[in-house]
């Protein structure tokens, strides 16, 4: 399988007597979307800034790519910060060709490369644009381009969203999803939980600098499930057998009911019962099973307000 993309071990970072990171430890598997959530202040920044080697831990060891980082290291990463920043007075091909050769790409491989990116991305028309006369979707398109540009071994990617409309959205999402299939790494941080729970294979939440939440998506989400089902329809639903309570089922999930159940009482004993009475009728029946956006208001939103100074 090969060494993680990135190791993270007991690692700490302070700021005068503010802990920003606290012993956090993680890891981040070549082939995967790993995505780093929490509320502001939680030390995501932080976190990122000390992998890219921008600021240094007080404590603790982080491996990029098989080592300490270096510079070589730094040319095998992809680093979309959510401060974007592009020369908006150059054309996008040249600005982009430029920042090429800044990682190691001939003239012609630069521009190559630019061109095959723009068209992928519908922007080729625009190659001679300056940057300023693009939209802003546009110019978060480019800002990706050249992030991927010099074709990483590890992207580090911070709201690559942000600013897309749905069909933009799902061109960036379908070209992550093709990197991260090829075997490279991809660290996603986002507050867009939908994504999330699209993409994201694993997942670190911290708060306060500490791990709160660690592993797949979908074993986390099993996790904070209820004993209990949503259904959507007509009837009584109290008088089912094996159904203790019901309360709306609420949280964005489209109305519905939620159907609290016994504790020795499975999904399928409910289904069944509700089959033979002729007086209900199903439109929906799933298992309580939580969004993200759930399980972070569950995890994190008593920190929500937390101290912005660090992020």
């Amino acid at each position: 399988m090969g060494s993680p993309a990135i190791v993270v071990e007991d690692v700490t970072k302070s700021y005068g007597d503010f802990r920003a990171v606290d012993h956090l430890s993680f890891d981040v598997q070549n082939g995967e979307i790993f995505a780093v959530l929490g509320p502001n202040g939680a030390g995501k920044s932080t976190t990122i800034r000390m992998i890219l080697d921008i600021i240094k831990p007080d404590t603790g060891r982080i491996a990029v790519l098989g080592g300490p980082i270096n510079a070589a290291r730094k040319n095998r990463i992809g680093y979309l910060p959510e401060e974007r920043g592009l020369y908006t007075g150059v054309p996008v091909l040249e600005m982009m060709s430029y920042l090429g050769r800044l990682k190691g790409l001939s003239r012609s491989e630069a521009r190559s490369r630019s061109m095959a990116i723009l068209e992928r991305l519908e922007l080729a028309d625009n190659a001679k644009s300056k940057v300023s006369e693009l939209s802003k979707g546009m110019q978060q398109k480019v800002q990706f381009a050249v992030t991927v540009l010099h074709q990483p071994e590890l992207i580090i990617i911070d709201e690559p969203f942000s600013g897309l409309d749905p069909v933009n959205r799902l061109v960036i999402k379908e070209l992550l999803l093709d990197f991260r299939n090829g075997g490279g790494a991809i660290v996603m941080s986002t507050h867009q939980m939908n994504q999330i729970e699209e993409m994201a294979d694993r997942m670190l939440m911290i708060s306060h600098g500490q791990q709160k939440l660690y592993g797949p998506v979908e074993e986390i989400k099993e996790r904070f499930a209820k004993h209990a089902i949503i259904v959507d329809g007509k009837g009584d639903w109290a008088k089912v057998p094996g159904v203790t309570s019901v309360e709306p089922a609420g949280n964005g999930r489209n109305g519905g009911k939620l159907l609290n159940l016994a504790p020795d009482v499975t999904n399928d004993a409910v289904l069944a019962a509700m089959a033979q009475d002729k007086t209900l009728e199903i439109d929906r029946f799933e298992r309580a099973v939580p969004s993200l956006d759930e399980i972070f208001i569950q995890v994190a939103g008593e920190h929500a307000t937390v101290d912005q100074r660090v992020g």
